[in-house]
């Protein structure tokens, strides 16, 4: 058995079971000597000396089963336990084990259970599930790679059930209409397969026959057309596109416009600002949202916000873009708007958000509502 001091977000006791495998009962514990401040670098918990203060917390006693449990996901960010004294009202001196992140200096402020729950608690949640649900398949250095890719399904998955779009054509049946048979994940990476047996409500009445579905899970992700209306111009980006070269496509180098995944934390429309930066440099006025689709709905989770952004496009906008670190190599198109329309009718535009933001640009302008 195993004593746990915890201050952070494992004083959440639903996240705790996730991450242990089951509930468990914590003790009111003390750490003298210390605080807990939100991190310089991030909205997580750090310990910070500072003399005659004291951390409250929450002691937990562990089998060896569930202590490695917990190991295993904290090393997924890089926390390691260190031993530590505790004061505790019930059972005086206690020695403990207590996770430490490797360097990293404090903000100055306080970091608070309750913000963090309100704020970050559904997400860590989430990733926790599927992080968890790989403890005795891979190793934790493993882990601590697929982690972010981890954390940006668990955004979409929250984003997804906080802003369900109305039924009023479709059916109003819930998700929970569907009886899960046997579900499992056969490969976690850039991406996670989904494989499930389920059946579902028919329209005819009753269930379906038990049927295999498989999936992809991947992360939310945004697309903008940079628009510069005082010169009737776009900016497109061109790129390698596995994809497309896997599907056996001659010219895997798609036209597109600057597109990403929506990273945690953050809103659809910051990721677009973004990524235009990062892929194009160039900085987005107003935004004019398109709309919120699944690309393929039948095989991926992708879920896409479309968007036309007001930007000064002079001709030397063009060149090359993109980050190194990502691997990105990307060539700038600035194409005249009609030019850019002729794309689709030669099938050179051949991408879903080209070809959607090219025809709603094209709406809109005939409407006089971008000039």
């Amino acid at each position: 058995m195993k004593h746990l001091f915890l201050f952070g977000t494992l004083c959440d006791p639903e996240l705790r079971s996730i991450v242990v495998g089951h509930e468990t009962e914590g003790r009111p514990a003390r750490l003298k000597d210390y605080v807990v401040e939100r991190a310089e670098a991030g909205d997580w918990p750090i310990l910070v000396a500072r003399a005659g203060a004291t951390v409250e917390g929450v002691l937990v006693t562990l089998d060896d089963k569930a202590a490695d449990r917990a190991d295993f996901y904290e090393a997924a960010f890089a926390y390691t336990p260190e031993p530590c004294l505790l004061e505790t009202a019930e059972e005086g001196r206690v020695e403990a084990l207590l996770y430490r992140a490797p360097g990293g200096r404090g903000s100055g402020t306080a970091w608070l259970l309750d913000d963090w729950q309100r704020l970050h608690g559904p997400l860590t949640r989430t990733a926790a599930q599927e992080a968890m649900s790989l403890y005795g398949k891979v190793d934790a250095k493993t882990l601590c790679r697929r982690m972010p890719t981890i954390r940006v399904r668990a955004a979409a998955t929250v984003r997804a059930r906080a802003t369900p779009a109305p039924s009023t054509v479709r059916s109003p049946r819930h998700r929970d209409s569907v009886e899960i048979l046997n579900h499992r994940q056969p490969y976690h990476h850039f991406f996670a397969v989904g494989q499930t047996d389920l059946r579902h409500p028919t329209f005819a009445g009753g269930m379906s026959a038990p049927m295999e579905r498989a999936g992809l899970h991947a992360a939310d992700a945004v697309s903008v057309l940079p628009f510069d209306p005082s010169r009737r111009r776009v900016l497109l980006v061109e790129q390698f596109r596995y994809g497309a070269w896997l599907r056996g496509d001659p010219y895997p180098w798609q036209l597109e416009p600057p597109a990403g995944r929506v990273d945690p934390g953050e809103t659809p429309e910051t990721a677009v600002r973004r990524e235009a930066l990062e892929e194009a440099g160039i900085s987005i006025g107003k935004l004019f949202r398109i709309a919120g689709y699944y690309p393929a709905p039948g095989s991926i989770t992708e879920f896409v916000d479309s968007y036309v952004g007001l930007a000064d496009l002079p001709d030397t906008a063009e060149g090359l873009g993109g980050l190194p670190q990502e691997q990105e190599d990307i060539r700038i198109h600035i194409l005249p708007f009609d030019d850019a329309m002729n794309l689709i009718e030669t099938g050179e535009a051949s991408t879903g958000p080209l070809v959607l933001s090219l025809l709603w640009l094209d709406r809109a302008l005939r409407r006089g509502e971008l000039r």
